[in-house]
């Protein structure tokens, strides 16, 4: 149910008029509402240090590769265009199989890999205040500061994550100093495509997402 008094966003849009300019904005729109010094902000850093470089081989990637290109394909052809050879891969333990994969297509296409897995240096999870109880699905405990440290030693120029947990990730986000983009996303459940539980949000997973049915173990 939707809630009497919810900030409408982008998601609540029907029309995306800021992508085709021939429809109308709705009154909540942020293009419209946008205050004119967070749009000259945004724009100055493209300026700033290796932004635009990043923006423009972003768009000629998709353009160039626009439904024809895997991701692994993107992957490579951007790393090309902003001159980066070695890529790290900060990868699951769960996916050694698939970082295997990834690395040899790399290094056959010229470039080298450099992978940190994420169990590296085998700390517990209870040495860093995590509850013992965590470690009855493992005991050691990923530790995403340290594959970016490696990473970052180094000097990689792209980093790559193939399949961090959900917070692992976003702390390996945090301190890589190369620029990071996503291969593959974990979900065990879904076998690493979690947009299937989008799909099926209206008919499988209905009870689990919207009709109040409690997901944790506690």
């Amino acid at each position: 149910m939707e809630k009497e008094h919810e900030t409408h966003t982008c998601v609540d849009c029907g029309t995306q008029n800021c992508k085709y300019k021939d429809r109308t904005y709705p009154d909540f729109c942020l293009t419209t509402n946008l205050k004119e010094e967070d749009r000259q902000w945004a724009l100055e850093r493209y300026e700033e240090g290796d932004n635009r470089r990043i923006m423009i081989a972003s768009a000629e990637v998709e353009y160039e590769g626009y439904c024809q290109w895997t991701r692994v394909q993107e992957i490579m052809e951007f790393a090309r265009k902003i001159g980066a050879r070695r890529i790290g891969i900060a990868n699951c333990i769960g996916l050694i199989n698939e970082a295997r994969i990834f690395a040899r297509i790399l290094r056959a296409n010229g470039f080298e890999a450099y992978s940190v897995i994420c169990k590296v240096a085998g700390q517990a999870k209870s040495s860093v205040g995590i509850p013992a109880k965590c470690e009855e699905i493992g005991a050691a405990m990923c530790n995403p500061i340290l594959q970016a440290r490696l990473l970052n030693e180094a000097k990689t120029d792209l980093n790559v994550v193939i399949g961090l947990c959900v917070g692992h990730d976003s702390l390996f986000y945090k301190y890589s100093d190369a620029y990071v983009t996503t291969l593959v996303t974990k979900d065990r459940v879904t076998g690493n495509n979690p947009v299937a539980a989008l799909y099926t949000a209206q008919s499988y997973y209905r009870k689990k997402f919207f009709e109040g049915k409690n997901t944790s173990k506690e």
